[in-house]
């Protein structure tokens, strides 16, 4: 017997990096250090706007811009470090211009500085406003990010327990049932050459174990197909009807009207898995007479159609199922980039639909 079970080692998903920038990592960096550390540049460039504002003269307002160190003490060290350079800014714009500010009393003088100060302190919880809303924000992205991928290492270790035990099926207990076939032959012709009665059951025996090899292999190939490759789903899609037929007594049919061959067996095995998963849906669920799997390139797109004229289930109910293969389907489409809709026929039964654009696939023929 030819071994048609491929081995493949366990997936590894590599850690993903999220693209940064100079200033994001400076910005992650300081929100890790103590407050000193975080208003250390934002002093610095406070009493350097104070030395321009000295020398500038009164006529040429730089009070606009004491907001950038203010701004960089918030985003780097929160609300308090804002605060404290807001504090530090009234101080070095008094200071610069007193000496030669308009006012005609000191008081006017205190005031235009406390109203600075309230401005800079808007300034303040606008900018830590808007920290915690990016925040929050990637946050929310992280937890989604990580969410997903999740999804897709549950898929690949799924993948692979499947090919495992695909291969342990094909190599472990197809090769036991034959090797006791050929026993079972063995003792047959002896039986017949001693013209013995039980050489009939010898040969009963012997068809049963044989049936049982196809359908161990049978199963195995259904666990991991191996002709998902580049030139083979329509091949596997065939034998996933086949099989299915032979095993259940349904009739199912593949209508393809070309050998749909993709550069990717990543996206092949998903398109493969979305139909066994259809098919099995409606076995199991629908009491079908008839399924029909179809696959079409049209448009510069791959269509993947699977109907069935079974009683039919509610697709309200079935598109909040929280089901584990409803939703191993919706997330190996959504993986591919392809959409997926699941409605009633308008002869009973249900629809399974699957569309994905392949305009940069190269178009062959079987």
């Amino acid at each position: 017997m030819n071994a048609d079970i491929s081995t493949s080692p366990i997936p590894v998903v590599a850690d993903r990096k999220v693209p940064s920038t100079p200033w994001s990592e400076l910005t992650a960096f300081m929100r890790t250090q103590p407050m000193w550390v975080s208003i250390f540049f934002p002093v610095l460039l406070t009493i350097v706007m104070g030395w321009l504002d000295d020398i500038t003269g009164w006529e040429v307002s730089l009070f606009i811009f004491y907001a950038i160190p203010i701004i960089q003490a918030v985003w780097w060290g929160g609300v308090n470090a804002g605060v404290i350079i807001t504090i530090l800014s009234g101080l070095v714009w008094w200071y610069a211009n007193l000496d030669v500010h308009p006012y005609e009393t000191l008081f006017g003088y205190v005031w235009a500085m406390i109203n600075r100060e309230f401005y800079f302190l808007v300034v303040v919880f606008a900018v830590s406003i808007v920290r915690k809303k990016q925040d929050a924000d990637a946050e929310y992205i992280r937890v989604l990010e990580e969410r997903q991928q999740l999804e897709k290492d549950i898929v690949a270790v799924s993948e692979y327990e499947q090919q495992r035990i695909g291969r342990d099926l094909h190599d472990g207990l197809c090769q036991q049932l034959a090797a006791i076939g050929c026993a079972a032959r063995a003792l047959t012709e002896d039986l017949q050459g001693k013209g013995l009665e039980h050489a009939n059951d010898a040969s009963a025996i012997e068809d049963s174990l044989r049936q049982a090899v196809v359908e161990a292999r049978d199963m195995a190939r259904g666990i991991f197909p191996v002709h998902v490759d580049r030139s083979g789903l329509s091949t596997a899609l065939r034998d996933l009807a086949q099989t299915t037929a032979r095993l259940t007594n349904i009739d199912i049919q593949l209508i393809d009207n070309e050998e749909v061959q993709l550069s990717s067996p990543e996206i092949s095995m998903h398109l493969y898995r979305i139909a066994q998963e259809a098919v099995a849906n409606a076995v199991r669920h629908a009491s079908p007479h008839h399924i029909w799997i179809k696959i079409e390139r049209k448009g510069g797109k791959l269509h993947l159609t699977v109907e069935d004229d079974g009683r039919g289930i509610d697709v309200r109910l079935l598109n909040k199922s929280d089901g584990m293969g409803l939703r191993t389907m919706r997330y190996r489409a959504q993986s591919i980039g392809a959409s997926l809709e699941i409605e009633p026929r308008p002869k009973g039964g249900n629809r399974v639909y699957c569309c994905l654009r392949i305009d940069t696939e190269p178009s062959s023929h079987g």
